[in-house]
């Protein structure tokens, strides 16, 4: 596959009014406002999205020239919007959720699942000695019960929105540097636990070389949705061009993120009965490749499966704003089952 060809399917449609927020919409500090997770919940779309702050363009230049040593890592809040349509927000005034301990330096990438009754939010963590994801339940989205942090180097995870023979299962990333040749080359896996808190039976769900759009690495994207045909669930994967030159803060981003589609199977998780071998977005409108910190990049954070058929798929642009694309479901479970599409 011819990597610099990569177009989105057409069964995806972005939204009229993207972006839906941006940093101007969010009524305090706001440098970045990206990778939601999104539920609805009692009613309503419920929202909670990452908000980077208190990193300013010129700190940004002085590290990248040298002029200053100190990496320009922002503060990270997690913030609260309801919608009644999925599209217009109402935006919480003050954070819900930040963490930032002696060994924490920022929580971040939301992701909402209900399951049993519980809303269950995962997301990650930066810390002084790696990258660790972790696992809080609320009842109110302003109080949250931490359950359990991975090991480092951990990311991405997300949570089935039921249990399966019994257990919670969930989807990672995790980083195994040295068993991968040193260098970026990540797959994503599946685990499964009794409880949110204890944590094995791991297994390898997808590799990177299983996906001919991507050639650095994979991993979760948005929880997964449950069909009779299967767990309709994205996935990020990323590929890497040397010749890609500056595309955000840094003086060189040679990365781009896009979004796959694949079929799990309902009973078995861990086995892909279905994968769309051509992505499902690319980045191609101009909130997804310019003016961002990071261009180039599509991240899912949120999937919900409307009663019409309609899937709502929220996702991250540029590293910088939250986005829509829609697409019927029937649409997207052929994209994982034609031979046309070339599916597992």
């Amino acid at each position: 596959m011819d990597l610099k060809q990569l177009k989105s399917s057409p069964v995806m449609v972005r939204h009229a009014k993207n972006p839906l927020l941006t940093p101007k919409d969010i009524p305090f500090p706001s440098d970045n406002v990206y990778n939601v997770g999104v539920i609805k919940y009692q009613g309503k779309y419920v929202m909670i999205f990452r908000n980077d702050f208190e990193r300013g363009e010129k700190e940004m230049d002085d590290f990248y020239s040298g002029r200053s040593p100190k990496h320009p890592a922002a503060r990270i809040c997690l913030g609260l919007a309801t919608s009644a349509d999925g599209v217009a927000w109402a935006i919480e005034p003050k954070p819900v959720f930040q963490l930032e301990t002696d060994e924490i330096e920022r929580a971040y990438d939301p992701r909402l699942t209900v399951v049993d009754g519980k809303v269950v939010m995962c997301f990650a963590t930066d810390t002084k000695h790696g990258l660790r994801a972790g696992i809080a339940v609320t009842e109110d989205f302003h109080h949250f019960d931490v359950k359990h942090f991975t090991v480092p180097d951990n990311r991405n995870m997300v949570l089935f929105p039921e249990r399966i023979g019994g257990l919670y299962v969930r989807l990672e990333r995790p980083f195994p540097v040295y068993s991968r040749g040193g260098k970026d080359r990540f797959d994503l896996w599946a685990s499964r636990s009794p409880d949110l808190e204890f944590w094995g039976r791991s297994d390898l769900v997808l590799a990177v070389e299983d996906v001919p759009f991507s050639n650095d690495k994979i991993g979760p994207a948005a929880p997964p949705v449950k069909t009779a045909r299967g767990w309709l669930t994205s996935f990020h994967a990323v590929d890497r061009d040397d010749t890609r030159g500056k595309n955000g803060w840094e003086p060189k981003w040679t990365k781009r993120y896009t979004a796959g589609i694949m079929l799990l199977d309902l009973q078995n998780p861990s086995k892909v009965v279905g994968m769309c071998k051509e992505p499902l977005l690319v980045p191609e409108a101009p909130y997804e490749v310019a003016g961002g910190m990071r261009n180039n990049v599509i991240f899912p954070g949120g999937m919900i499966l409307e009663p019409t058929g309609e899937v709502k798929l929220y996702y991250g642009a540029a590293d910088t704003v939250t986005c829509l694309a829609t697409a019927h479901v029937d649409d997207l479970l052929s994209l994982c089952t034609s031979p046309r599409h070339g599916a597992k």
